[in-house]
């Protein structure tokens, strides 16, 4: 059976929630690849509004296992927070319905506060992180100072644990004019949350591989976009982690094998939030209509998204970095009333035409983008089902896009809601 990787093909925001929420309801197991509580996942389901942040999007869906796959930080006391409140909106959450690798490294409040210390001292440079400690969480991991969530289960080896890990932050804090980490507090705080954690845990790896023996269909879920990953994104504006699908069997334990289908999420208008470059941003009547008319606002922060015409250049390198098979084209109903639309199809740096944005980040600030115009129009696509409920000249930039990115669309979506989506191509087709 099919296995489908999701990931934002731009900088986050694209609607990836609804997306998955969508494919969930074919699939066995959907599990979280990557990330941490700094992604937001908006579904909306028959009227009801459901925000999420650590949990994988397939916990609303009843019979299927959610997994929170190795790849991820997991700050513990949000987890727990998040269960509780989306089972206060009717869902039902237990070890039978979700799992959390056993080697999922956790953030710790010293990387929330760390997190912001750096981001306060650094001014202008600073990256626009959210603050919630992922970046500084994947640095102890990769310093092999962190603590796991295995290692909740065993006193002394936590003791271990948080001697390395404190020797390395108290050490730092020192340098930054900091008090040093209350050792006793943060161990009983810690110990105390043990036991709403660990009945979730287990070896994510073994079960997902069993599963897949079993003809199974997973799902797996991205975070972010792939211009935030660590890598191949917009660095250092970027997130902590590798965002693009290669990433998805890294994530939890699976070979590469395992993936047959990536499907990239693609908004039909560019946004970001945060610092970074942003070749087609709008400062003006048109970027402001975007967003009011899109909603433009962070699931996890708030902050207003920053807008701008489509980017099929950047769409274009992405789609590559991941193997993208097919894109799920969200929020065309945006678009409506806009007499005239802009495609970006590469850029102008310095005199040359570029299609592809630059690694440099003095290129990045310079390149300007070409654009190309196209008809808008008039008629609402909002809750369009089928390619005929669609405006003639709509038709048009959704060809035109797949045209530019060199990628087929298999997927359109026209509004929040689960069922306003037309398919091309199903990911699950085997």
């Amino acid at each position: 059976m099919a296995n489908v990787v999701v990931v934002g093909a731009q900088w986050g925001d694209e609607g990836k929630g609804k997306i998955v929420d969508w494919l969930s309801e074919r699939a066995d197991v959907i599990a979280r690849f990557q990330g941490g509580h700094n992604a937001g996942h908006t579904l909306v389901i028959d009227g009801t509004v459901y925000k999420l942040h650590a949990l994988p999007s397939g916990v609303v869906r009843p019979g299927k296992l959610s997994v929170i796959g190795n790849g991820v930080v997991l700050d513990p006391w949000h987890l727990v927070e998040e269960i509780a409140r989306i089972r206060k909106q009717g869902v039902k959450i237990s070890p039978e319905t979700l799992m959390i690798a056993e080697n999922t490294a956790l953030i710790l409040p010293v990387h929330q506060d760390l997190d912001r210390i750096r981001e306060e001292a650094a001014g202008k440079a600073r990256i626009g992180t959210t603050g919630r400690g992922i970046g500084p969480a994947y640095e102890d991991k990769v310093g092999r100072r962190t603590v796991r969530v295995a290692d909740l289960a065993d006193a002394a080896t936590l003791d271990a644990r948080l001697d390395r890990l404190l020797a390395h932050h108290n050490a730092l804090r020192a340098g930054l004019g900091v008090d040093g980490i209350d050792r006793a507090a943060l161990k009983a705080r810690l110990l105390k949350i043990a036991p709403e954690i660990l009945p979730y845990s287990g070896p994510v790896w073994k079960v997902l591989n069993e599963r897949r023996k079993l003809g199974k269909r997973i799902l797996f879920e991205g975070a972010q976009g792939a211009l935030l990953d660590i890598d191949f994104g917009t660095y250092p504006f970027v997130t902590s982690s590798n965002v693009i699908a290669g990433q998805a069997a890294t994530g939890v334990g699976l070979g590469p094998g395992a993936i047959d289908f990536v499907l990239g999420i693609v908004k039909a208008y560019t946004t970001r939030v945060g610092e970074g470059p942003f070749p087609t941003e709008l400062e003006d009547a048109d970027g402001r209509r975007l967003g009011e008319r899109g909603h433009e606002f962070g699931t996890t922060t708030g902050r207003k998204r920053r807008c701008g015409w489509f980017d099929a250049a950047l769409v274009r390198q992405t789609c590559t970095t991941s193997g993208v098979n097919g894109i799920a084209l969200t929020k065309l109903d945006v678009l409506d009333g806009f007499e005239t639309l802009k495609i970006c199809t590469g850029y102008d740096l310095d005199g040359k035409r570029l299609e592809y944005l630059p690694t440099a980040a003095d290129q990045q600030a310079r390149c300007v983008p070409i654009y190309e115009e196209m008809p808008g129009w008039s008629a609402s696509t909002e809750g369009a089902r089928s390619w005929a409920d669609l405006p003639g000249e709509a038709v048009k930039y959704v060809r035109r896009i797949e045209e530019l990115i060199q990628c087929p669309v298999a997927l359109l979506s026209t509004s929040p809601e689960r069922d306003d989506t037309i398919l091309v191509t199903d990911p699950f087709a085997d």
